[in-house]
C-alpha cells in the first residue's frame, strides 16, 4: 500500500545532530543509490586534492558527455579548487580499494597529499591539471562548466562538468572478465535508509548493480 508523506514521519529520527539540516529526511526515506566515485583537483598549494563524491549523475547531449556533480560544499577544498582551476578528474573505484579511498576523508588537511597520504597512487591527467588515481578501474578528466545554487542561500551548489577524456581498465569494460557491473565494478552509495513508519535506521551500505534483462 503507497503512503503519502507531506511532512516528516513523527518516528524518523535524526541519528547525529543536525543531520536533517545537512541532509534532509527525504534522502533516508528515499534512500535512492548513487554512484560512489572522487573527485581529485590540485589545492592552490599544489598538493592533491581528493572528495569522496556521490549523488550525481550523467548525461550525453550534442556529441558532449556532461557530468552533473549535485552537491559540492561551498566551504570544502573542492570547491575552492574547481573555482581555481576549472578542472579536475573523476575516480571510479572497485571495491578492493574502497577503504583506501575512505581514508581520504582523514587526511584532508590543506598541506595534506591526500591521494599519496591515503595509500593510492597519483598520476597526471591527459588533458587537465589534476592529478588522477591509478588505481581506479575508470577516470574521467572534466572541465568545469557552471555552478548553481540549490537555491538562494544554499550551504551547496550543484557542478556541471564536460568529460574531455576516459581512460578505462579494459578487463572492466570487457563483462567476460571482471565488467562494469557486479560486486567487481561500480560501487554505490545506500545512503542511511530509514522505515518511515516504524523509524527503524538501516546503517549507511555500499551496493552493486545485478544485471537482470
Amino acid at each position: 500500500m503507497k503512503k503519502e508523506f507531506y511532512a516528516k514521519p513523527e518516528k524518523v529520527t535524526e541519528a547525529w545532530p543536525d543531520e536533517f539540516t545537512v541532509f534532509s529526511w527525504q534522502d533516508f526515506v528515499t534512500a535512492i543509490p548513487s554512484p560512489l566515485f572522487l573527485i581529485t583537483t590540485y589545492k592552490s598549494n599544489g598538493k592533491e586534492n581528493a572528495c569522496m563524491q556521490s549523488w550525481s549523475t550523467f548525461v550525453g547531449d550534442s556529441g558532449e558527455f556532461i557530468c552533473i556533480i549535485g552537491s559540492v560544499s561551498k566551504g570544502g577544498h573542492l570547491y575552492q579548487s574547481l573555482k581555481e582551476t576549472k578542472c579536475c578528474v573523476l575516480n571510479f573505484p572497485s571495491r578492493d580499494i574502497y577503504d583506501k579511498c575512505m581514508k581520504t576523508i582523514e587526511n584532508n588537511g590543506f598541506d595534506d597529499d591526500e591521494i599519496t597520504k591515503s595509500g593510492l597512487t597519483a598520476e597526471k591527467a591527459k588533458t587537465v591539471n589534476a592529478p588522477r588515481i591509478a588505481e581506479c578501474f575508470l577516470n574521467i578528466e572534466c572541465e568545469f562548466l557552471w555552478e548553481h545554487e540549490h537555491f538562494e542561500g544554499s550551504r551547496d551548489v550543484t557542478v556541471a562538468l564536460k568529460a574531455t577524456h576516459i581512460c578505462m581498465d579494459s578487463d572492466y569494460y570487457d563483462e567476460n572478465k571482471l565488467g562494469r557491473y557486479g560486486k567487481a565494478g561500480y560501487i554505490y552509495n545506500i545512503h542511511s535508509p530509514r522505515n518511515p513508519e516504524t523509524g527503524e535506521l538501516m546503517p549507511d551500505c555500499l551496493g552493486a548493480l545485478e544485471l537482470y534483462k
